[in-house]
């Protein structure tokens, strides 16, 4: 056993401890002061300086210089919560009506302050320095660019590494693999005019709920027809809203959905056939439609590089044999934000264990996961800043 999997073994208990506290207090996105208040406390306990965000007085990045002159690296985690009512029954459970850590970042704060703890315990060894990023606001992919606004650590840093508790992962399993790690996401929004009239005459009118439904099911044929099957897009229409009333034809109809994918080629190609086929299908109906779509987050692409030294960093905790393949994923991050600049990694940790109930996916309100993993977890990130400092020195 290496001094960092001692430091973890010996840290368990405090990691877990914690990730209970941030999960009885979960504090929804760019509201989470008292969260990033209580994750100060404890870099005060360490003596480990840091900045709370003013513009929000959410979101700290913490500085631990280390014993050797070096380049810096980061350490992410993010910290919001989920507007969620929770039902896990957990004696932890959230004291926040209708809110909950229904995605894990309770773990993600836990285990990055884990590393903090193991990191200032081995400070002298460090060559450079370690940024640890506390982001708000993650579920709104805002928090990223918020955090980047905030000071010059960005600017001063060589690396970045992020890690996701991941529920269909089974616990003791961990990937870092190079390439597409999670999807760009977009939000597109289609409004649909035409003209309302009484019920019992529609051929006075021009339904907007019939165009509507004609546009919903057109642009299926987007990703089955008009895009290579070897090419992952998504494309989903999530909220339809028309009429007022069940006698009158509705004259207006709203619609919003999302669609993902992986090449920046694909993105605006989709863009351009949704576009098209909204106003055409609406033109054959004798209506009109508006179309726009804005970007969520870009697609984060792990690097070559940072991966590979990754994924060793992870062997050095977890074992090589623990260290697995995964697809990627169509759900979007805003990490992606932190490595179109930069050379990044981001990591899963596998929580999956149906023997402690550890076995219900992301924004479930019965989400839970299996604690004993993270103080790996912990240690997976100290190793990969130890790591990639010494590497670059």
């Amino acid at each position: 056993m290496n001094q960092i999997q001692e430091l973890a073994k010996k840290y368990q208990d405090t990691v877990v401890s914690l990730r209970r506290e941030f999960h009885r207090h979960p504090e929804l996105s760019f509201q989470e002061v008292e969260t990033t208040k209580r994750i100060a406390a404890e870099l005060d306990k360490l003596g480990i300086p840091y900045e709370i965000n003013p513009e929000k007085n959410t979101g700290l990045v913490a500085c631990l210089k280390g014993g050797k002159p070096g380049k810096a690296v980061a350490l992410r985690a993010d910290i919001d919560g989920l507007p969620v009512k929770e039902l896990t029954g957990l004696p932890f459970a959230s004291e926040n009506e209708g809110k909950m850590h229904a995605c894990g970042h309770d773990n993600h704060i836990a285990m990055l302050l884990g590393a903090a703890y193991i990191l200032h315990e081995v400070q002298d060894q460090i060559c450079g320095t370690v940024y640890f990023v506390f982001q708000p606001a993650e579920e709104l992919c805002a928090g990223a660019e918020y955090m980047l606004r905030f000071g010059d650590w960005y600017d001063k840093i060589g690396s970045m590494y992020a890690a996701h508790v991941w529920f269909d992962m089974p616990a003791g399993k961990v990937n870092i693999q190079a390439g597409p790690r999670f999807a760009a996401g977009t939000h597109f929004y289609i409004d649909v005019h035409g003209t309302g009239c009484h019920g019992s005459l529609p051929h006075q009118g021009i339904d907007a709920s019939v165009v509507a439904a004609s546009i919903l099911l057109n642009i299926q044929t987007i990703v089955s027809r008009r895009v290579s099957p070897l090419d992952s897009v998504a494309l989903t229409i999530g909220t339809v809203r028309s009429g007022t009333a069940f006698n009158i034809v509705s004259g207006e109809a709203h619609m919003e959905g999302t669609c993902r994918y992986f090449l920046p080629e694909t993105g605006k190609l989709l863009e351009t056939m949704l576009s098209d086929m909204v106003r055409d299908t609406a033109h054959q109906y004798g209506a009109t439609a508006d179309f726009h779509m804005d970007l969520i987050a870009p697609p984060t692409i792990n690097d070559a590089a940072c991966a590979g030294l990754g994924a060793k960093a992870a062997a050095k905790v977890v074992g090589e044999d623990n260290v697995v393949p995964m697809e990627h994923t169509m759900a979007c991050e805003d990490f992606a934000f932190y490595t179109e600049k930069k050379p990044c990694c981001y990591g899963i940790v596998g929580i999956r264990n149906p023997e402690k109930n550890a076995m219900y996916p992301q924004h479930s309100n019965r989400y839970t996961v299996d604690e004993d993993v993270l103080g790996n977890g912990a240690a997976i990130f100290a190793q990969y800043a130890l790591d990639w400092l010494e590497a670059n020195k």
